[in-house]
């Protein structure tokens, strides 16, 4: 989606490898490594020092490089140590036959499988509430206790008989799913009403804005398998819940307090609401984890008027985050406003004498990870500051061990962003798997926050954001920090400080059962800021593919997948191995420097987003949010049976072209080519993203998410069903719908293997 996730307002100096690593200097000494701070004395140098790349590039003034001057090529990596499995062996083949890519308004899977809908947009939660008449006229309060829209990340959560968690449980369950956005054109009548343009537009209709209000955050819903094998769910479960942009949540952990502050909580422990639920996460002790991604365009503030009367603090936190602007829905606009401030309180200008008088602080209360208790209905979410403010895409936990510290993982979801990792202070005691968000008081409000930085030898380390520490103090030219509430609230300006490495748009991770690897998606960048001179080991691409309209798409626009495993298997380490899984790419594009990963006809994708593993077969499922090849196929889901870290061998050199001709060589660590165990398992509608996804237990039954199909249909077109872009899931004339859907295979087995 073209939404904020966009926007770029990382202006830090920090390279990508070409300032950790001069080409043209003489390779360091690994004591010259240590002293600079970059050493990793805990792992063995991938290949020793000798694998510092000279193609990686030393300055933006010297980009071309001729055949002759192009680096010798890297030894190979040293061997990873044995994996350590935890789960099932992992398959040896998928047994599905890989579907092509396609344009059809329908979800297509493999044959043996069927495909049936299950959980839509504005599907009602309670027994009292009404069918959904999907024409825009539905009631705002109806909302409440109906499906949102843009449904994303996703967790089943087994229910037994008692109904409390049953890892067991195949047949019934909650599904809690997060609701990013929305469609305006198909949420109203005739799309969102607005009066005026630009700066002065304003939401006239302030049952719209409150419909929108309800149609984002999380739902929380009871499903059940009957012995027929079909999927439905509950309307009447005392489970249902809707978790929303007017939900009460307590703020916890260490920025609780002052800068927290607004209107709605005078004393900072308290905000109002979600939004922009984008990934997910889950706790060991069974809550969920949703994560505020790009929510900073959600707020108005005109920094024209509004910076004077704010410190310069203040003005480059705001700046670091993308806070300005009239907010992307205008949900600010409506006029007059309630007592309750439901629409004025996503205005963040200073309006009154003091922050208790106005909102003036509330985007400080967004951005973060919150815990919701799928199993108390009652239970108020909690927003954990210890996990970091930024655009959190996801907090996938690693392995959980007893007597160690629990760990998770988390992406900045935008351009040019970075990499988090979240330590807890506590060691994990099993006695706690029963306590609710009581545990997440324990596990999540106290820890250590690192953001990776990416070496060009195949080694990382993990840089800890701890106030006090190196460039994280008061005397800080950039930003001044004040404490630790203030480095977790502007986690961004201090992974700048530290020297993180950008990364081409850091979206899902999922922790491999059987290696213990990590791997995170780089879902896509632009020429303008993948620019040839920035490529780096770990995003090395810049080229060029055309897409349907002819235009040339320069930079890295179908994205790849990193992965790493953590030194000793400690999911608590400070440094790491990496390279990267798969190149995005389509089939029969250049092997050598664009289709790294020799993708083929069965298994070519763009734009990798979702990725998680399946507990009970071990399978890698990737899922799509691709702009770059949309002129053969709508987004897709791929299985994959993936390798370990360091199994493609020796560094390989890609050779990098702009439009101008200039070249760049850059060398990276490229896994071993999937071959067949990469196959593409589902096709989506017309527009959609694939993301979101959970299974049973069993793996017999796998939920996958399909986010608003026909988005990009012109409101002007609302009135002519002919001209949408999409009819799915309903089909025919009506609109189209985001939506769950649960695959089965039509002979009972297990999804994929």
């Amino acid at each position: 989606m073209a939404h904020s996730d966009d926007e770029v307002t990382n202006a830090s100096n920090n390279p990508h490898m070409r300032d950790v690593i001069d080409a043209r200097l003489a390779r360091p000494s690994r004591r010259r490594w240590l002293q600079t701070g970059v050493g990793v004395a805990s792992i063995p140098l991938l290949g020793g020092t000798a694998a510092l790349l000279a193609g990686c590039g030393s300055s933006d003034d010297s980009t071309a490089v001729s055949p002759a001057a192009a680096p010798a090529p890297a030894p190979a990596p040293a061997p990873a140590p044995a994996p350590v499995a935890t789960g099932p062996a992992r398959p040896a083949a998928l047994s599905f036959t890989a579907i092509p890519k396609n344009l059809s308004d329908t979800v297509t899977v493999p044959a043996g499988y069927t495909a049936t809908t299950l959980f839509r947009l504005g599907d009602p939660l309670s027994a009292a509430t009404t069918a959904y008449l999907n024409d825009g006229t539905d009631s705002a309060a109806s909302f409440a206790l109906r499906a949102g829209d843009h449904h994303d990340g996703m967790q089943y959560f087994g229910l037994g008989a008692n109904n409390q968690y049953s890892a067991n449980a195949n047949t019934r369950g909650l599904l809690v799913m997060n609701h990013e956005a929305i469609t305006p054109s198909f949420l109203h009548p005739a799309g969102a009403t607005t009066t005026g343009s630009g700066v002065t537009q304003v939401r006239t209709v302030a049952d719209e804005v409150l419909r929108e209000f309800y149609a984002h955050g999380v739902s929380v819903v009871e499903v059940e398998r009957a012995a027929s094998g079909a999927w439905s769910y509950k309307q009447n479960s005392s489970f249902n819940r809707r978790v929303h942009t007017l939900t009460d949540m307590v703020i916890s952990g260490p920025a609780a307090g002052a800068p927290m502050i607004t209107k709605y909580s005078t004393n900072g422990t308290r905000t109002r609401g979600t939004v922009n639920n984008c990934a997910n996460g889950y706790t060991p002790w069974n809550t969920y984890l949703t994560c505020e991604e790009n929510w900073a365009g959600y707020f108005r503030r005109n920094s024209t008027t509004d910076n004077p009367n704010r410190s310069a603090k203040e003005i480059t936190s705001f700046a670091r985050y993308g806070v300005a602007g009239t907010g992307r829905e205008l949900w600010a606009t409506v006029t007059p406003d309630t007592t309750d401030n439901l629409y004025g309180r996503w205005n963040a200008e200073v309006l009154g004498a003091s922050a208790n008088d106005d909102y003036r602080n509330v985007p400080n209360t967004y951005g973060w990870v919150v815990e919701i208790d799928p199993f108390d209905p009652s239970s108020t979410p909690k927003k954990r500051t210890a996990l970091g403010r930024f655009a959190h895409e996801g907090a996938w936990p690693a392995r959980v061990v007893t007597g160690k510290p629990l760990v998770w993982y988390s992406g900045d979801d935008s351009r040019n962003e970075y990499i988090y990792k979240f330590v807890s202070t506590a060691n994990w005691d099993p006695a706690d798997a029963t306590r609710g968000t009581a545990a997440g008081d324990k596990y999540l409000d106290s820890g250590k926050l690192y953001v990776a930085k990416f070496n060009a030898d195949g080694t990382g380390q993990w840089l800890e954001l701890a106030f006090g520490s190196g460039p994280l103090t008061a005397l800080n030219t950039t930003y001044a920090y004040a404490n630790q509430a203030d480095v977790l609230i502007n986690a961004r300006l201090a992974a700048d400080a530290l020297g993180a490495t950008k990364m081409d748009r850091p979206e899902w991770g999922a922790v491999d059962p059987v290696t213990g690897a990590v791997y995170m998606t780089m879902t896509n960048n632009n020429a303008t800021l993948r620019t040839l001179a920035s490529t780096d080991a770990a995003n090395p691409r810049h080229y060029n593919d055309a897409r349907t309209n002819g235009t040339a798409q320069r930079g890295n626009a179908n994205g790849h997948i990193v992965r790493w495993r953590e030194s000793n298997d400690e999911a608590a380490a400070t440094t790491f191995q990496w390279d990267i899984y798969l190149f995005g790419a389509r089939a029969g594009t250049d092997p050598a420097n664009i289709n790294l990963s020799g993708l083929v006809a069965d298994n070519d994708f763009s734009s990798p987003d979702g990725l998680w593993f399946s507990p009970a077969t071990n399978v890698c499922w990737i899922q799509t949010d691709d702009g770059a090849y949309t002129d053969v196929t709508n987004c897709m889901l791929l299985a994959a049976l993936p390798g370990s870290v360091g199994d493609g061998g020796a560094a390989k050199t890609i050779t990098n072209t702009d439009a101008a001709g200039a070249t760049k060589q850059v060398q990276t660590f490229v896994g071993a080519q999937p071959g067949a165990k990469l196959k593409r398992f589902l096709v989506g509608p017309p527009q959609c993203e694939i993301t979101g996804i959970a299974e049973s237990p069993d793996g017999k039954s796998l939920f996958v998410n399909i986010q608003h199909p026909g988005e990009d249909t012109p409101v002007a077109s609302i009135g002519n069903p002919t001209a949408y872009a999409s009819h799915w899931p309903g089909g025919g004339t009506t609109r189209p719908r985001s939506a769950t859907v649960v695959i089965t295979r039509n002979d009972g087995g297990v999804i994929g293997v």
